[in-house]
């Protein structure tokens, strides 16, 4: 391979290396504890090595590397580059299905919890995850009969300030009744760490200090009070029913199991706190190397694990056991990095015998059972991709299968906050974070065939630009093609990837335009088409009759996909500036009312309709407001009514936001 080291040119220290595209985009990066020896098997003759290492090291075009004094030093530094680059080629465990938390947000003066799927946000400390959102709803109903802290959104928290009165929970004594001072900040905090205690697997000690003070309030004849904390023990015990015990020796320790073949893994993990099972969760990922058991686990940990920083409480992350089907094989490393993450030892070991083998063989059971599940579904749903993308190629006869496909999407209302939307589809599944919005500024009115024009030539003059500016931070370096990785941030460049086909919403006058746009800049090696909506034609330039596929097409339904993902991607930026510019419109006239103040205004009511709904009073205890702005306001909302407003995807007349 031309790209190959020169021999006695790679060190025999220990490192990290990252394989680059013709693009320089990093399609791979590892560890070793000699460079040179690790990158030397890579050069070997391809028949020897695994068929998707073969293929990683054919697409490369280029190898670097960098030495690094320890092995902790190297894990690190592997971790950085896969979070910041992405590469195709790296084992990355995705989660099988969204698993719901339980949160509480700490960083708000009056905590509130609640339960909610996605990433982690920081402020918030996490319970979890757990099977069913039903099921810790139900427990966190019963607990609050306990613990009566605030579970109210933000806007309903406001709302009932404003009304100097509490909710109905706040009847039911289910809660506290913050947000009518019934407790001051100080005692709600207090309220809220004896429910993160509960939850943490501190409940058995307070279910016996209850039942104590339980008995205490029965020998002083206190029925009331003694018959109240009887029924907080039983709420609290039933919620500790809903686990189950797993170890009578309170163990915190996460399981963690495997199931391999030689293209995918599934990983099963069960978050045992206090001896109990306090959650579980799985993931699927491919095999783009020739690792073992010990490589696979090596690298779940420190995915998992890796971001325990950003964890209120990296103890709450980070457990004091970690229990694996097989060992790391930078043990003594990987241990050395989470105990400094925990802030405390932290074990890392195969269970042998009794009850923690006895679980790892259940999570084991549930890894198979994922990956036999998984299975099923990916072999249609790969076959379907691939096949769409071939069909795609032979309808348009493009000389290759369209592997990053881009939508573009005009929305607007009546030819007011004109947007335009930009979608990728990789290997058929959508890119989101290559997602791109635009705000239409040089077309007055409603036409779309002159903006579809203006951000076909946006999007490709960036990408020239992003183009020439990453070949010229190579001239005179090493002679290879551009570098599409800013130097300074170490991101891809926003533009600078070329798409194999362009699809634009519409018919021969879109298709026109983008044509006319692309040919203005030069862009002649990228695919163009559009799908009509009416009889989902494909029109590709100067084509006076459209290319028909069967509606029972694969590739039909792929192109669907990507022009209704483009639809509604450019309908939600729309919305989401028609409502700004709603409320910018009614109170433009206000004197003294600039941009911050409306925002302030918003922000504080939530929506336009709210705001209507306020009195003079509520308007003016809004801060920066006096009565005097208040009623001014209060005018202009007045002279000019609520209006319909329509849902531009369905036509359906809505209620004023």
């Amino acid at each position: 391979m031309s790209y190959r080291p020169a021999p006695g040119s790679i060190p025999e220290q220990p490192g990290v290396y990252r394989f680059s595209d013709e693009n320089g985009r990093v399609i791979y990066v590892g560890k070793a504890k000699s460079l040179r020896q690790r990158l030397n098997s890579y050069f070997a003759d391809p028949r020897g090595l695994h068929e998707r290492t073969r293929q990683m090291v054919t697409t490369a075009t280029k190898v670097e590397w960098t030495v690094v004094q320890t092995e902790v030093e190297s894990l690190q530094l592997e971790y950085s580059w896969i979070k910041e680059y992405d590469p195709r080629f790296n084992v990355k465990y995705r989660d099988d299905k969204s698993y719901p938390w339980l949160a509480v947000t700490l960083s708000e003066e009056f905590p509130r919890v609640t339960v909610g799927r996605g990433a982690k946000r920081k402020g918030n400390r996490y319970f979890g995850p757990y099977s069913h959102a039903w099921a810790i709803r139900e427990t966190v109903d019963q607990l609050l009969h306990v613990f009566p802290m605030r579970s109210c959104r933000s806007g309903v928290f406001r709302n009932h300030q404003l009304l100097g009165r509490p909710c109905l929970l706040g009847y039911i004594d289910k809660c506290s009744a913050p947000c009518v001072g019934k407790v001051s900040p100080e005692e709600h905090r207090e309220i809220v760490d004896d429910f993160c205690q509960f939850m943490g697997g501190q409940a058995t000690p307070m279910i016996r200090s209850i039942e104590r003070k339980m008995r205490a309030a029965s020998d002083e004849m206190d029925f009331e009070r003694a018959a109240r904390l009887r029924d907080d023990a039983q709420a609290m015990q039933r919620a500790l029913e809903r686990n189950a015990v797993v170890f009578a020796d309170g163990t915190d320790a996460d399981v963690i199991a495997l199931a391999e073949d030689p293209l995918e893994v599934a990983v099963q993990i069960f978050h045992v706190r206090g001896g109990r099972i306090r959650g579980e969760r799985g993931w699927v990922a491919d095999r783009f190397d020739e690792g073992g058991t010990p490589e696979l686990v090596e690298q779940f940990l420190l995915q998992l694990y890796a971001e325990a920083d950003d964890e209120p409480d990296p103890r709450d992350a980070v457990p004091r056991e970690i229990l694996v089907p097989q060992l790391p094989t930078s043990l003594d490393s990987l241990t050395e990095l989470l105990s400094e993450r925990r802030g405390s030892h932290v074990g890392i070991r195969v269970p042998q015998r009794g009850d923690k083998r006895t679980l790892m063989e259940t999570v084991a059971k549930n890894a198979s059972e994922a990956l036999i599940r998984h299975k099923t579904t990916r072999a249609s749903d790969l076959s379907t991709r691939n096949r769409a993308l071939e069909e795609i190629q032979e309808a348009l006869e493009l000389p290759g299968a369209p592997l990053r496909i881009e939508c573009f999407d005009i929305s607007n209302l009546q030819g007011t906050e004109v947007v335009a939307s930009m979608v990728v589809f990789e290997d058929g599944m959508p890119r989101k974070s290559e997602y791109r919005r635009f705000v239409i500024r040089g077309v007055e009115g409603q036409n779309d065939v002159a903006s579809m024009h203006e951000v076909i030539t946006r999007r490709f003059r960036r990408m020239i630009d992003d183009r020439r500016a990453a070949t010229t931070a190579t001239d005179g370096a090493d002679g290879e093609g551009p570098l599409l990785i800013d130097p300074d941030t170490g991101a891809p460049r926003r533009f600078a990837y070329v798409p194999q086909l362009v699809v634009v919403d519409g018919g021969p006058p879109q298709v026109a335009a983008a044509a006319q746009a692309m040919d203005e800049l030069g862009v002649d090696d990228v695919a163009l088409c559009g799908l009509a909506k009416r009889l989902e034609e494909v029109w590709l330039p100067d084509s006076e009759v459209p290319v028909i596929l069967p509606r029972t097409s694969e590739g039909l339904y792929l192109l669907q996909r990507v022009r209704d993902e483009a639809h509604r991607f450019a309908i939600t930026h729309h919305r989401g500036r028609r409502s700004k510019s709603m409320v910018e419109s009614v109170l433009d006239q206000v004197p003294g009312l600039g941009e911050v103040r409306r925002r302030t205004l918003l922000n504080h009511f939530g929506s336009l309709r709210k705001l209507r709904a306020a009195t003079v009073e509520e308007i003016a205890a809004v801060p920066g407001f006096g009565t005097k702005t208040a009623l001014a306001v209060k005018i202009a909302l007045d002279a000019k009514p609520a209006g319909d407003a329509i849902d531009m995807a369905t036509g359906e007349v809505l209620a004023e936001r």
